[in-house]
């Protein structure tokens, strides 16, 4: 991993259950853009949050998240859902070894 990959941020979509869908990274997402994550989360019957990651999802090295906003009135807390992504994480970069 490059220095450049250890400090990558991007924007996510983070839901309750740690599943998560990226908003970008070169810029930050539009009102536009974040209100129709939230639609989508709202469909699925599900509350989550904007965030940002710092750090390569695909290595082993560390990541973290930070919670920007909640969206649709999340059950969960951000804790909850990033320990959720984590693990999520974990399993997809072991797979993919």
């Amino acid at each position: 991993m490059t220095a450049g990959a250890a400090r990558e941020r991007r924007w996510l979509l983070l839901a309750e259950s740690g599943d998560h869908s990226w908003l970008g990274r070169a810029t930050d997402p539009t009102e536009d853009e974040i209100g129709a994550a939230e639609g989508s989360l709202r469909r699925a019957g599900v509350g989550g949050f904007l965030a940002i990651s710092e750090g390569d999802y695909w290595s082993r090295g560390p990541m973290s998240l930070l919670e920007v906003r909640r969206l649709n009135t999340p059950g969960a807390s951000f804790d909850a859902a990033v320990s959720a992504f984590l693990v999520k994480r974990q399993m997809a970069v072991e797979s993919a070894s």
